[in-house]
Order: C-alpha cells, then structure tokens, then sequence
C-alpha cells in the first residue's frame, strides 16, 4: 500500500510548480492540462470545474513532482483562486543542518514562519512554517536520510 499527497491549489498550480522547482529543486515528471483531455470528457460538470464550469484549457489537471524521493501530486483543483490546506503539513527531512536551512529559508520566502529553525533536544535542525500557497511545512535535520 502507498499513501500519497494530492494538493488542490486552487488555480495557482503553475506558480506553485515553478515555487517548488526553485525552492526545492523539484522536478516534473507528469503534467497534463484540461486541454489534453480526451474527447468527450465531461463539460461544464460543476463538481470537476472552475466556477461551476469546465476550466480554462491551459489550467492543469494535473501533475506529479518528484522532491527527493518522493511523489507529490498537483493540480488547479476547482479554481476558486483560495487553497486552504488545514491540519496537515508535509514533513521534509534533511541530510544535513545546511540543506534544512536552505529549504527552510527557500519555503519561507512569502510564507509564514510557525517555529523558526532551531536545535531541539531530538535534532539539530527543527522547524514548522505554511508557505506562499498556505501548505504546511514540517522541517528536520535527519542524518539518516543522508
């Protein structure tokens, strides 16, 4: 069994992937906008669309980013222009104190910082912030994963 990540950003998702790609070195390995969707898709279904309709053929549908070894999943979701991820964070483990400072710093730039870097009693780099787009972060130096 895998369990993965799917965020809506509302959409902002090409804004989002250029974020990740920049801050985290991510790297596309699928994406597909409405416009490639296959004939005879379902139109103008309020549930799948933008404002109750089908969303602009260059919104993406969606999207997987590899970060590290893992898969996250994207898309524009409905596109009310407001993402609200609640009650979750991704957790982001470092090799080292400077990789977590640099992704760190990187996912904070427009965002919110929770709980600066700092040395915990369980780690040497420990931090919590909600970047530009409002997704949690969760930040640890972890020499294993190195």
């Amino acid at each position: 069994m895998k369990v993965q990540s799917y965020l809506s950003f509302e959409g902002r998702c090409d804004e989002a992937i250029a974020f990740y790609k920049k801050a985290l070195g991510a790297e596309v390995v699928q994406l597909m906008r409405y416009s490639e969707a296959p004939a005879g898709a379902p139109e103008g279904d309020a549930e799948a669309g933008c404002a109750g309709g089908m969303p602009s053929p260059d919104k993406v549908m969606h999207s997987v980013l590899r970060v590290g070894q893992t898969e996250l999943m994207l898309s524009d979701g409905s596109c009310s222009g407001h993402a609200e991820f609640k009650g979750i964070m991704l957790s982001l483990s470092a090799g080292n104190d400077a990789d977590a400072r640099k992704w760190f710093d990187a996912l904070a730039d427009g965002g919110q910082v929770i709980q600066p870097l700092t040395p915990t009693f369980f780690t040497t780099s420990f931090g919590m912030l909600s970047d530009r787009f409002g997704v949690g972060w969760l930040l640890v130096a972890d020499p294993a994963v190195a």
